[in-house]
Formats: structure tokens, sequence, C-alpha cells
């Protein structure tokens, strides 16, 4: 790799640098991982009153929003930032502390890697790319979500879908994959392919917040991003 490249990698806060791996090796990685213990419910089917709502109905809904428990301890609901019309959909699980102080998703240090691993593949928050979570409202001391509460949510997220017309979709850490796709299956056996959500081409990575803590699978992830980057490409001569 260019040694400038290399430079810009840390400077963006990607180092250790991220290496391709081939094809083959990376399959035969995933094929050896085991299936985790941890599940999640199938999607919600979407309320046909969402369904129908624009822009500006899905934001006050969902800052009136008081169809699971979630309501009685956050600050505000966290509806989604950026392009409204992107070609990029990037899907995390839930706010934290920092996005519900602000409403923004991903305002924290997991934020900022986000954009750091979207500066990698020429990618900025807000152009051309749109950021959502599963779940609008935090979970207190940032917990996993309940199956009522993604059962609550998932038409919100169902409507921007419909609104965005992403041409992919970018799911970020196991329950955003999982519950995107349906899916008990581990983040191992989950990247590194094209999945498919309501037609739209999905791929599977690691959430920032996990990069942060397992910073050995920054390698994994940036081979992730250049699937997502190929494929948009791809999409985009279409």
């Amino acid at each position: 790799m260019n040694p400038k490249r290399e430079d810009r990698f840390r400077e963006l806060g990607l180092a250790p640098v991220w290496r391709l791996k081939s094809q083959a090796a990376a399959h035969r990685m995933e094929n050896e991982a085991g299936p985790g213990s941890e599940t999640t419910q199938p999607v919600a089917v979407p309320d046909p009153s969402v369904m129908n709502m624009d822009w500006a109905q899905l934001r006050a809904a969902v800052s009136k929003c008081t169809l699971c428990d979630l309501h009685r301890t956050r600050t505000q609901g966290v509806v989604g930032v950026g392009d409204q019309t992107a070609d990029w959909l990037i899907v995390g699980e839930a706010p934290g502390a920092d996005e519900d102080a602000q409403g923004e998703p991903f305002v924290g240090q997991a934020g900022k890697l986000l954009d750091a691993m979207l500066a990698a593949i020429g990618l900025r928050r807000g152009e051309n790319v749109y950021i959502a979570n599963v779940l609008k409202s935090r979970p207190p001391n940032n917990r996993n979500p309940q199956p009522e509460e993604v059962k609550a949510c998932m038409p919100y997220l169902e409507r921007q879908i419909q609104l965005i017309q992403p041409k992919l979709i970018l799911a970020l850490g196991r329950f955003a994959a999982q519950t995107l796709l349906n899916t008990e299956e581990t983040i191992g056996r989950l990247r590194g392919k094209v999945h498919q959500h309501q037609g739209v081409p999905l791929i599977v990575t690691y959430h920032p917040a996990y990069l942060l803590r397992t910073p050995t699978d920054k390698a994994k992830a940036w081979e992730d991003l250049c699937l997502a980057r190929e494929r948009m490409r791809e999409l985009q001569q279409l």
C-alpha cells in the first residue's frame, strides 16, 4: 500500500491499516466460524398508517411515539440524519447516550469511527448517505433491544427505506443485520456476501462500537467496505 495512503488511514483513526484478503481465504474463515447463542425476533409487518407518512409526519410520529416503554426513559426519538435521496443507507442498532442527547445517530466515539470508515471509501456523512438505527429510542444502559421494541420501531425504518429508495444498505452489527435479514446467523456467516432486504442489496459489517473494543477486526470490516464499494459501483452503472 502507498505510504501516503497509510498515513491517511492513520489520520482517520483506521490504524492498524486494513488490507484486503483473498476472497477464498475470507470465505474459508467464515465457514470455520461457529454459530452464536444469541437470537433475534422476526421483523414486524409495517403499520399501514406509518407506510403512508412523509418525512415530516414520520419525524412527528417518532417524537411522540409511545408504542413501547422506551419513551419513558429516552430524552428524544432519533429518526436519522443525512441525504433523504441517498444511494447509501447505513443502519445501526439503537441510539446511545450521546445520540439520545443530541438527536442524531452515531455522534459519539463510534460515530467518529463510522465517519472515518465512510471517508476511507470516499463517502461523507450527509452526502449521498443516510444514517439510521433499527430502534429510534435509546434502551436504558444501552441494553439489547427487546422483541416488542423492535416490533414497534421497525415500521419507521421500513418507511424510511421506502422514502429513500437506497441502492444499497450497509447493516452495522449483529442486531441490525439479524433484524433486517430476519435470521439468527452470526456476523461471521453473514458478512462477505450480498444479501437482500425488500429487494435492496444489503451488506453486513461490524458495528463501529464493536471495532473500538476489538480493533483486530478492522481488517475484516475493511473487506466489507470494499465489497460494498464495488457493489455500489456496479449498481450505479445499471
